[in-house]
Parts: C-alpha cells; sequence; structure tokens
C-alpha cells in the first residue's frame, strides 16, 4: 500500500509504503490504542455513574454485586457443606476411637472411665487472629490425621491384647474343682497301696462324689477313656503340646473330639480306677511329660478368685492314689 501525503498547495509530498507486515501492524496497533480508549472511557462513565447515581449505571452496578454476592454465597455453602462432612467423618472416627479405647482397656484389665480421653487445659484467655478458611482446613487435616494414626495403633494394641488373652486361656491355671480337700502334691512320696517310693505324677483334689470336674483351660478332647489307673481318664489338648489329664471321674459329659472352654463342667468327681477314695487326680503335660500341675493354677490365682477350701479331707481319702 502507498500513502501519499501533500500539503494544502501541493508543493511538497512525501510517500509512504507499507507492506502487509507494516500494514498489520498498523491495524493491531490502532485496534488496541481503541480499546484503550474505550476501556477508559466505559471506566470513567462507569464509575462516574456509580457515583451519582445513574440509573442504567446504578442498575447494572446491582446486577453487578448481588451477581458477586450469589457467588460468594454459594461459594461459602460449598465450603460449609464439605467442612460438615468432613466434621461427620470426624465424629465417627472418635465414635469408633471410644469403641476401641472401651475394647482395648477392657482385653487390658482396666476400667474405661478411669481412662481420660484428654489431658486437663486451662490458663489465660489472649485472643488471637481468627482462623481464615485454609487455616481451618488445616486443622481439620491434622485432625484427621491423628484420628488414623490413634486408630491404627488401637487396633494392633487390641490385636495383639486378643491375642494374649486367647492364648493365656489355652494354659491350665483355673482350678479344676471348686470345693476341694488338698490331697497328695506332684513328687514322690509313699504309695499309699504298695508302701513304697513312688513318684506322684499330679496333683490330687479331694471332694465328695458328684463334685462337678471344670476344665482347666479351652481346648479339645483328644482322649476319653476308662484306664486301670485312672480310672475314668479324660485328655484336653490345649496347643503347643500342652495337656491336662483328668482321672478316676464317676461321671463324664465329653467325648473324643468335643471342644471344651475354659471352665466348663467335663466330668464329676468319684473313685474308679486306682484309688483309696473320691478325689480327682489332675496331670499337666508338657511334650508328653508330667509337670507340676501346682505351678500353673500359682499362675493363674492373679486372674480368678482364690477357691474355698475345706478343713478336712472326705472320709476315705486319706491315703492318696499313686496315679
Amino acid at each position: 500500500m502507498h500513502l501519499i501525503i501533500t500539503d494544502a498547495w501541493l508543493a511538497r509530498s512525501r510517500a509512504i509504503h507499507l507492506s502487509g507486515a507494516k500494514l498489520l501492524l498498523a491495524g493491531f496497533g490502532a485496534s488496541l490504542l481503541l480499546m484503550l480508549v474505550a476501556a477508559g472511557l466505559y471506566h470513567w462513565v462507569f464509575l462516574k455513574g456509580a457515583r451519582e447515581g445513574w440509573p442504567v449505571v446504578g442498575s447494572l452496578v446491582k446486577l453487578v454485586v448481588k451477581d458477586e454476592f450469589e457467588q460468594r454465597d454459594r461459594f461459602m455453602r460449598e465450603n460449609l457443606d464439605a467442612m460438615a462432612r468432613r466434621l461427620g467423618e470426624l465424629q465417627a472416627k472418635m465414635t469408633q476411637l471410644e469403641s476401641l479405647g472401651e475394647r482395648v482397656s477392657g482385653l487390658a484389665g482396666l476400667n474405661p472411665g478411669d481412662i481420660k480421653s484428654s489431658p486437663g487445659r486451662g490458663g489465660i484467655l489472649v485472643s488471637g487472629p481468627s482462623l481464615s478458611l485454609q487455616e481451618l482446613e488445616a486443622t481439620l487435616t491434622e485432625l484427621e490425621q491423628q484420628g488414623t494414626r490413634r486408630t491404627d495403633l488401637l487396633t494392633v494394641l487390641e490385636s495383639r491384647l486378643f491375642d494374649q488373652k486367647i492364648r493365656r486361656s489355652m494354659v491350665p491355671t483355673q482350678q479344676p474343682v471348686a470345693v476341694f480337700g488338698q490331697g497328695s502334691p506332684f513328687g514322690w512320696r509313699i504309695d499309699p497301696m504298695t508302701g513304697r517310693s513312688a513318684l506322684h505324677t499330679g496333683l490330687d483334689f479331694s471332694a465328695d462324689p458328684g463334685t462337678p470336674i471344670l476344665s482347666a483351660a479351652g481346648g479339645i478332647v483328644v482322649a476319653q477313656e476308662y484306664h486301670f489307673a485312672y480310672g475314668n481318664m479324660i485328655d484336653i489338648d490345649h496347643g503347643n503340646e500342652l495337656v491336662s489329664r483328668y482321672a478316676h471321674a464317676s461321671r463324664v459329659f465329653v467325648k473324643k473330639g468335643d471342644l471344651v472352654r475354659r471352665g466348663q463342667k467335663i466330668a464329676e468327681v468319684g473313685t474308679t480306677g486306682r484309688s483309696t477314695g473320691p478325689h480327682l487326680h489332675f496331670e499337666v503335660l508338657v511334650q508328653g511329660v508330667q509337670q507340676d500341675p501346682q505351678k500353673f493354677l500359682d499362675a493363674g490365682q492373679n486372674l480368678q478368685p482364690k477357691p474355698v477350701t475345706t478343713a478336712a479331707a472326705p472320709p476315705g481319702a486319706i491315703g492318696m492314689p499313686q496315679r
């Protein structure tokens, strides 16, 4: 494009040649200048009309402000709804923590009411700046993380305590007869029938015929038979090659293969087999070798009340059997 500029008398003239790139740049500059002028004029007119209360401009300002308030309200409602959901989740986690704490304290033998959920706090109130939305979200996130960590910790503790409780319930530490007179202990003694020194492989509990015999721990009945020396005999396997034996019973209420729980009535005291009177002969075997049952019973004294003992053994039970 060629532009020729002359003066009023055509005395002088000047030719300007515009290539495509220069023409495009000139058009862009003119458009930008026009936009800036229009924006400045609009801004000036809009502010002046808003300040002086021009009808049309005032209506536009009200619409803009109303739309802005509506967007702000919608944003606040959405954030409040999200925070309400997070607070609900935190409340559910706190309920879960409380329930876990009660179960763990029960397994540990503690009273849940004696455990404070949080330490005491107090002091002079010194007000600080209000929390911003970001700070509130960060606080909620931190609380969620703490709740998750504590839930995981209590879950692990509950699992381990429950495992210990199960293991403890599978060890024969409960007295097999509730009311009894102590008979022959474990160890060497004078046999009541031969008069010779012999090893007594168990612990005798003198009791009236028909007195309930209780399982000293949970387990599976692996033997229920009549033995010439033990009489009516029951063997209960508690796992880990640990077996408890109950002999001389008059009546038996379990059979081989039965699953019995701790403290369950499995038989009644009698005098069957090699016996001089009604009593229970109680043995504990580890890997098939008889151990002193009193050591196991002593270990369980802190877990159960002490039995009521009689002052004298029943008639006919003065001479204790070897088995």
